[in-house]
């Protein structure tokens, strides 16, 4: 069985690649099985360019095939803000509460057609040697709300309404999560590709 190794150390991340990839027949590892691999400085000034930089170097560090991907959420009327930073926002990186806390009072000035948003995923496939061979991104739209609602997923999700559907990425089943989300839209189109490079 060919194995992919998932470029994060994010358990919640995992899960859901998971459970998008999970029928392809791939072993998926994360980089809690390989400390051989180094934390990956996310200097990008793009979701590319530190996917890109995941990929690559932990492919060459542990010598297999790698799913580099970064992801975040982009507000348009905070000049596209946290970006890139989505996950250190408030400064710590992975604190969820605060990088929520720090939106919603950077967003409270606005009225409520003035905080659509959308999450972008970019993920970059590399082989053992670090060649990159696709890359690939997804977005899914939505409007930042003041209230958390649901407990599914994480970082901004609670926050973050599908307006179609009237629920938050907190309130949706994984199932329709998937189907929706930035990251379920970027992994969809790298399918093939690893259905062809991994067979």
């Amino acid at each position: 069985m060919a194995i992919l190794v998932l470029g994060t150390r994010n358990r919640k991340k995992r899960q859901e690649i998971e459970e998008i990839l999970g029928d392809l027949g791939l072993t998926l590892d994360d980089l809690s099985m390989h400390p051989e691999a180094p934390e990956v400085v996310e200097d990008g000034d793009s979701f590319e360019a530190n996917a890109r930089k995941k990929a690559t170097e932990t492919a060459i560090a542990v010598k297999q095939w790698v799913l580099g991907e970064d992801s975040g959420l982009v507000v348009p009327a905070l000049g596209g803000q946290p970006g890139v930073f989505s996950a250190r926002y408030a400064g710590t990186q992975g604190d969820d509460a605060a990088n929520n806390r720090k939106l919603l009072a950077e967003l409270a000035p606005l009225p409520e057609q003035k905080r659509d948003a959308y999450y972008v995923c970019t993920a970059a496939l590399a082989d053992p040697s670090g060649h990159v061979h696709a890359v690939v991104e997804g977005r899914c739209h939505g409007r930042i709300i003041n209230e958390p609602r649901g407990t599914g997923g994480f970082g901004y999700d609670p926050y973050f309404l599908i307006l179609e559907y009237h629920q938050t990425f907190g309130e949706l089943s994984s199932r329709v999560k998937h189907a929706l989300s930035h990251r379920g839209r970027a992994l969809l189109q790298l399918r093939p590709i690893l259905r062809h490079l991994l067979k």
